[in-house]
Parts: C-alpha cells; sequence; structure tokens
C-alpha cells in the first residue's frame, strides 16, 4: 500500500499539538494529511485513515469511511483495537512509511430493522429499560429458543472484547469467522453463549410476551432507535469487512495482556 494521502480522525480531547504533530510528521514524508470532521466523506481519495482516540474513534472511523484500512493510536483509556500509543507516534509513523505493518480483515454485521440498515464492528443489541424481554431467536428460519432476560446481544470477534466480554462471553480471536449470540442477564441458569457460522442468518423476533412498548436498538454504541412487540430484527454477515492496521502478529494477546493484566 503506497500511501499519498492520509485523513487524520482525532476525538475531541486530542489536543490540537498532538494533531499538529501528526501532520508534520506525514508532510516530511510527502504524505498528504487532512483533518476528517465526524460528519464522513468518501474513502476513495484515502489510502488510510488515522483514528487518534480511543476504541469508540476506531469504530466511528470504520463505520464513516467502510473499506479503507484505518490505523488506530490510542488516546483513550482502553483502546483494544489500537496499534500503538500516543507517546510512540513517532515509531508509528515510521514503521508504517517503511511497510512493516499489516491489514487485519475483521468480520462485520449487516443489521435490518423497522425502518433501516446499519453496520457493527462490535455488536448488536437489543434491551428494554426495566422489564423482561422475550426474544425468539431463528437460525437460519429454525427457532432454537425464546432468549428471556434484559436483553440480546448479537457481536462479532472483534466486539468480543466489548460489551459481550463485560456480559460474560468468551474472547474470540480476531482471525476467527464467527458470530456470537448471548443473552444479557437471562431468567435462565442454563443459558449460555452461542457461537454461530458466519454464513448464519438470524432473525430476533420480540414476542408479545414483551410487556415493554418499546425496545431500545443498539450498534456498536449508537442508540438507532425503538422497535416494538411483534416487530423483529435480521442479522448476517456483512459483505464488507472492517480492515485494521497492526504492526506485530501479536497484537491481540499484547492487548489483551495490557487491558486486562492477565
Amino acid at each position: 500500500m503506497k500511501l499519498r494521502k492520509v485523513g487524520i480522525l482525532p476525538r475531541d480531547e486530542v489536543h490540537p499539538r498532538m494533531m499538529q504533530e501528526a501532520q508534520d510528521l506525514f508532510g516530511q514524508h510527502q504524505v498528504e494529511a487532512l483533518r476528517l470532521d465526524a460528519g464522513g466523506g468518501s474513502a476513495a481519495a484515502l489510502d488510510l485513515v488515522v483514528a487518534l482516540g480511543g476504541d469508540g474513534t476506531v469504530l466511528k472511523a470504520l463505520d464513516l469511511y467502510p473499506g479503507c484500512p484505518v490505523l488506530a493510536i490510542n488516546f483513550g483509556n482502553v483502546g483494544f483495537l489500537t496499534a500503538g500509543d500516543r507517546r510512540d507516534l513517532e515509531q508509528i509513523i515510521a514503521f508504517l512509511l517503511e511497510g512493516r505493518f499489516f491489514i487485519s480483515e475483521r468480520l462485520v454485521l449487516q443489521c435490518k430493522y423497522p425502518g433501516g440498515e446499519a453496520r457493527a464492528i462490535n455488536e448488536v443489541i437489543m434491551r428494554t429499560s426495566n422489564r423482561l424481554i422475550f426474544t425468539d431467536v431463528y437460525v437460519d428460519d429454525t427457532k432454537i429458543r425464546t432468549i428471556q432476560g434484559d436483553g440480546v446481544v448479537v457481536g462479532t470477534p472483534t466486539g468480543s472484547t466489548a460489551f459481550l466480554l463485560a456480559a460474560g462471553a468468551p474472547i474470540v480471536m480476531p482471525d476467527v469467522r464467527c458470530i456470537i449470540l448471548d443473552g444479557i442477564n437471562e431468567y435462565n441458569f442454563t443459558s449460555r453463549s452461542l457461537i454461530l457460522t458466519p454464513e448464519s442468518r438470524l432473525r430476533l423476533y420480540i414476542s408479545p410476551q414483551t410487556r415493554d412498548p418499546y425496545v431500545y436498538l443498539t450498534v456498536d454504541g449508537r442508540q438507532l432507535g425503538t422497535i416494538s412487540p411483534r416487530q423483529e430484527v435480521h442479522i448476517c454477515r456483512s459483505e464488507q469487512s472492517a480492515r485494521l492496521v497492526y504492526f506485530h502478529s501479536n497484537y491481540f494477546f499484547h492487548n489483551l495482556s495490557s487491558k486486562l493484566s492477565w
């Protein structure tokens, strides 16, 4: 990948001096570096997007510029998806310009719901405010169970270190192609997470047993709106993957060790 033009997407808290430093480092190698805004734009003219922030900024970059490789530099607190820390900015850009990197292709979910569609890099969550939700789960048109609890989460291996981690689901290496289904605080002690093939098609039907008239639908931390009993959400693998830039083959276990104190 030859770099000619990169976009830099900073989170709000990033000091302008750090933004300017990144632009200057690219400029020293005749690479044009533009500041991107949160409104998004075309990725066609960009060779790379650099996300300066935490995992939220990374997800925003992947959502706004689908198909474009994203290099994530941690300016946040956790940064499971990041390739390096802010203090290593100069070395990170040097490695990048020397071609000492690889691109990790991540599975992405496509979610269709009443009123629209969305892509999920981490997860899709359905939950109510304070009542049980009854969700009939269909996989490839076969009903497998009814989840009775605070909600349902369908995630990716990338999302296994996000909400799914807090829900008690397994951590999955990003190279594994699968879809993870889990209930949130299920009213069933025998419930377990379910690992599905990437080709699986899920249909989540909100049963009329759900007493709350509104079920909140959230994708990668963004609340998309509400759905009602007798409505359903369809989830499958997206044709387009998320592309993240890394420099070391053991980055995943390094991040687990540094972020989870393994």
